[in-house]
């Protein structure tokens, strides 16, 4: 078994964060710190854990891809009828967390969730390849199915039914924008004395701090 704590600190965990390297816009920030995990081969740093919550208070998550940086925050693709986008409708709050192993940062962020628009989504859906275009009509995602032959079953249904035009976005598929009102910046140190920012929106400014490790 490999002991973590003896193991060498990869170079940006042996850097120091400092508050007048960072940008006032944590959303700015985050678009500094994903084009350096873009530029330092991270393999595909839109990879971001989801939370969410349901009825009863039980958090739940999954791994989805980042599409989009837009000014407020970031914008992601579901099945509308997804356990996820249930709870996200019910409760529209939600956690992001992204963990670049190779340049020891993450970045957490917690707001609010909305629908992006028809426009956008269809915008978004038309760029995707053309199998996972017919995914999204085949995938009853979250719900129960009798077997996978089921499900290959309906891809051969909605492969011959788009045969030879162009596949449309399902209306149960599309977008969400999650708007932060908190962002942590998290990089490893040695000896555990890790470099933590947190930015907190307070009405329309952004007040940031140190945290310790």
């Amino acid at each position: 078994m490999v002991n973590r704590d003896q193991t060498e600190y990869q170079q940006y965990g042996n850097q120091r964060l400092l508050e007048e390297q960072f940008s006032a816009d944590p959303i700015n920030q985050f678009q500094r710190w994903f084009e350096e995990a873009e530029s330092s081969g991270v393999p595909e740093p839109n990879i971001m854990t989801l939370a969410t919550v349901g009825d009863q208070g039980q958090p739940s998550l999954r791994v989805v891809l980042m599409k989009e940086v837009t000014a407020h925050g970031l914008v992601f693709y579901t099945n509308f009828r997804s356990r996820k986008a249930g709870e996200m409708d019910n409760h529209p709050k939600a956690a992001l967390n992204f963990f670049w192993y190779k340049m020891n940062r993450q970045v957490r962020m917690e707001g609010k969730v909305t629908k992006v628009s028809d426009q956008r989504s269809d915008a978004y859906f038309k760029t995707r390849p053309r199998g996972s275009q017919i995914g999204a009509w085949v995938s009853e995602q979250s719900q129960a199915i009798p077997s996978r032959e089921y499900l290959e079953d309906r891809l051969t249904n909605y492969t011959t039914k788009f045969e030879g035009q162009e596949v449309p976005r399902p209306p149960h598929w599309g977008g969400y924008h999650l708007i932060p009102h908190r962002v942590e910046f998290w990089q490893n140190g040695e000896h555990r004395l890790h470099d933590r920012f947190l930015y907190i929106l307070n009405q329309d400014t952004w007040e940031r701090c140190r945290l310790a490790p």
